[in-house]
């Protein structure tokens, strides 16, 4: 299992150009939206970005339980997959991610809208807790955060979904969500000194072919752990 957290969490951080594009605008939105008595105070300012952003890991971290727990039970009614069969389907798809943070795949977002009907029903939660004032909003406001429609965030689901357990499945998406907490925590903090940076086309190259190298490493444990 170290090995699956290790690969889980270098997913979430070589991915961070990526949740640049998709969240780093809601980060500095959500600092600026924040009191100036708290933006002058940098312990409060980086206890209320790492509010948020534990919400959103702990969706995370609820969305992969539920997966992996959904199917492990469906495993058991029709008879088990081929685990190097979804391992293979997952590799395909982070090779996807990996081209579409490179520029090179940009038709992959459109998959970003299966969870759009899931998001219409949430978004209205989190502005009810706007403007944020106590860290219990700006965590309550990172829960829903953490179901905005992410290609990335789904590729780390469907391998949470080869662990077959509702336990592993929720660990593999906390370390998913501990690799992004570096970059998002820093934007939040920071605002737009890194993002600009960050998003530079030749840094997202870098970071999708890196995310295409590591794609084979959790096929290739589930490979180990198979035979």
């Amino acid at each position: 299992m170290p090995a699956e957290w290790t690969v889980a969490f270098l997913l979430g951080l070589l991915s961070s150009t990526h949740c640049l594009g998709m969240c780093g605008g809601i980060a500095g939105a959500l600092t600026f939206s924040l009191s100036p008595e708290v933006r002058r105070q940098p312990r409060w300012l980086m206890a209320f970005n790492l509010a948020y952003n534990l919400g959103r890991i702990t969706s995370y971290m609820v969305a992969g339980v539920l997966v992996a727990a959904s199917a492990g039970w469906l495993m058991s009614l029709v008879g088990t997959p081929d685990r190097l069969v979804m391992g293979s389907l997952g590799m395909l798809f982070l090779m996807a991610v990996g081209l579409h943070i490179a520029g090179w795949f940009p038709r992959f977002s459109r998959i970003e809208s299966l969870g759009r009907p899931l998001w219409r029903r949430l978004e209205p939660l989190g502005r009810r807790l706007l403007p944020v004032r106590r860290l219990t909003q700006a965590w309550g406001f990172g829960l829903v955060w953490g179901w905005l429609p992410c290609g990335l965030v789904y590729s780390a689901l469907l391998y949470g979904m080869t662990t077959e357990s509702a336990l592993r499945g929720g660990l593999f998406m906390l370390f998913f969500g501990l690799g992004t907490l570096p970059m998002l925590f820093t934007v939040g903090v920071m605002a737009s000194r890194v993002a600009a940076t960050l998003r530079h086309p030749a840094i997202r190259r870098l970071a999708g072919l890196a995310i295409i190298a590591l794609a084979p490493v959790p096929l290739l444990i589930t490979q180990w752990e198979v035979s």
